[in-house]
């Protein structure tokens, strides 16, 4: 089975069925062992009723005890390899599925790596989940076909054989109708991918927005718009489900053909079987036998119905995989050589320039503008930003992000001791560790831990709160220790106490390096070195926080703003008022800041 360090190989992606056959021939071996051994014990279970006919024929009806022992013996060691072989089969498939599955998050992963900063734009969040949640483990279950699949052909093609010597009309009635089976079935099967197809789209559509929901719901509940929201979801989901029960529908009717129609067919090869052995053109052993084949064949004909509709559910889910992983990553086209040393970052889109060595905040009044710069002094996405005189998108990627670190407030954390939480390249060391936590202001984080630094920290630092999860991004970032760090919102989630603090040894920590922190809390611009103050995406003014708190009206409402709306108390429990820490800082001749 693949190792989690392997090299999972390329995918072939030119569609749903050449991507199943490629997990197939991954493991081929594996596959191939698959193959024999579940023909090999369905063989073995057509060959049962084959011994009981001889044993009734040479041994019980001619009355003679050693040749009846004989076969029984025989029949009792057949069943005994068979078990074990039942056992083998199935450790074996089951590594075959497993295989499928982790091979393919492992090949999602990678690609969604280096798809990168281009993967929000190019796929939604919903799309991405329900891949692996559900599709990985659809493809995976089709591949059953390789074990069963393939045994239940070769025994189907046995009893055919073996029911040649019987009677040649049994033998026809069994090869020609399983091909009356799939005529019946075939229709329902199409049916079910095209609605499986739908089903898995607007799933990956409601769960895009349940994202959406869980994240923004508190600024929604701020703009009022929570209802709208909540009835748009309700929509979706009743549409989903109502989708939901046209697949379930469908599905039913396969499975219920699946079961029915082969009894029905079977039954109908009893018949006749009966009917040859009353008129005695067959032997009360071979009546006994066809017995026994049709009900070795009831699994392998009901399976063959249960392929299809597995195999046309994992073609489904293959490709939605496949979709994605053609998606290609925004061409790395970057060959200038970088800056050799720290150079001036300059966006011509907002006329921000970044002097290098400094710490430089920027207060806009829509997030999203401050945001969008940052994203073009990173490049992540389109840009025309330049470093040292020369444009970002003609530096190598690498070379950007090994001296460009954007730390956003909202970044994933993962599992695990916090120490491996916050590693960037390689794990801190303790005096390394020390020094961001008192940099972040997150001493107390780890105080609070039964283990310090050593304890176990949930995905996504469920089991911390909002400010101690946006100390530990911080920490992050001042441990990878990039030449530029463009930091987004890194106190938003904190008290005014906490805020202030942070403040205070930012500067510090990142002293001689190139900064920039987007804020409107005056406790960070007072901070700055320089705040750049937008307007309309536009630089509007640029100077030292009480300057622009003097000459700037703008800038003051803006300030005054968050001011007055100051975060949630909840990371440690302090009071402060923002509004009076911003007296302390600075205000105009009118006393417009108090």
């Amino acid at each position: 089975m693949i190792d989690v360090y392997e090299d999972p190989g390329r995918p072939d992606t030119r569609g749903g069925w050449r991507y199943l056959w490629w997990l197939v021939l991954r493991q081929p071996g594996r596959s191939a062992a698959g193959a024999l051994l579940g023909s090999t014990w369905m063989v073995l279970l057509a060959a049962q009723p084959y011994m009981m006919a001889r044993a009734v024929d040479d041994g019980l009806v001619p009355g003679r005890p050693g040749v009846l022992a004989g076969w029984t013996g025989a029949m009792f060691v057949v069943g005994a390899v068979n078990a074990w072989l039942s056992i083998m089969r199935h450790r074996t498939m089951t590594r075959v599925r497993m295989d499928a599955n982790f091979r393919t998050v492992k090949v999602v992963v990678d690609h969604v790596v280096r798809l990168g900063a281009a993967l929000p734009r190019r796929a939604g969040a919903g799309e991405v989940v329900t891949i692996g949640v559900g599709d990985v483990q659809t493809l995976a279950q089709a591949l059953t076909v390789v074990g069963p699949g393939v045994g239940s052909v070769v025994v189907y093609a046995v009893v055919a054989g073996l029911l040649l010597a019987v009677s040649v009309p049994l033998a026809a009635v069994v090869l020609l109708g399983v091909p009356v089976i799939a005529l019946l079935t075939g229709p329902l099967t199409r049916r079910l991918q095209g609605a499986e197809s739908e089903y898995r789209e607007r799933q990956g559509v409601l769960t895009a927005r349940i994202g959406d929901l869980a994240g923004g719901l508190r600024v929604l509940n701020g703009l009022g718009g929570k209802g709208l929201f909540a009835d748009a979801f309700r929509r979706d989901s009743q549409r989903l489900r109502a989708q939901g029960y046209r697949v379930g529908a469908v599905a039913s009717w396969v499975q219920a053909l699946g079961m029915g129609l082969p009894t029905l067919f079977l039954a109908v090869v009893t018949w006749l079987a009966a009917r040859l052995a009353a008129r005695g053109a067959i032997t009360v052993g071979e009546l006994v036998s066809v017995y026994g084949y049709v009900a070795v064949l009831i699994g392998p004909v009901a399976f063959f119905v249960m392929m299809a509709y597995e195999l046309n559910r994992g073609v489904v889910a293959a490709r939605r995989v496949v979709r994605l992983l053609r998606l290609e990553p925004e061409p790395d086209t970057g060959r200038r050589a970088a800056p050799d040393g720290p150079a001036e970052l300059h966006d011509p889109a907002s006329g921000v320039r970044v002097v290098p060595g400094r710490l430089t905040a920027v207060a806009a009044a829509r997030p999203a503008e401050a945001a969008a710069l940052v994203d073009r002094l990173g490049r992540y996405g389109p840009t025309d930003a330049t470093w040292g005189g020369v444009r970002l998108d003609e530096v190598p990627l690498d070379a950007v992000r090994g001296r460009i670190l954007v730390a956003d407030n909202e970044a994933d954390l993962f599992a695990g001791p916090l120490r491996d939480v916050v590693a960037a390249e390689r794990p801190a060391g303790d005096a390394a560790l020390a020094r961001a936590l008192y940099a972040a202001a997150a001493e107390d984080v780890v105080r609070g831990l039964p283990e310090g630094p050593d304890s176990p920290v949930a995905g996504q630092g469920r089991s911390l709160s909002g400010g101690q999860r946006q100390r530990l991004r911080l920490v992050r970032a001042l441990l990878a220790d990039p030449e530029v760090l463009l930091a987004v919102e890194p106190t938003s989630a904190l008290d005014a106490h906490t805020e202030a603090t942070v403040a205070g040894r930012l500067g510090a920590a990142r002293e001689g390096r190139t900064t920039v922190v987007t804020s409107t809390s005056p406790l960070v611009l007072d901070r700055a070195d320089t705040v750049v103050f937008l307007v309309d995406g536009k630089v509007a003014a640029t100077g030292p926080h009480r300057r622009l708190l003097d000459r700037e009206a703008g800038y003051r409402a803006l300030v005054a703003r968050d001011a007055g709306n100051p975060p949630d108390a909840g990371d440690t429990g302090e009071t402060d008022e923002v509004a009076e820490t911003v007296g302390t800082v600075g205000t105009d001749a009118e006393g417009a800041v108090r």
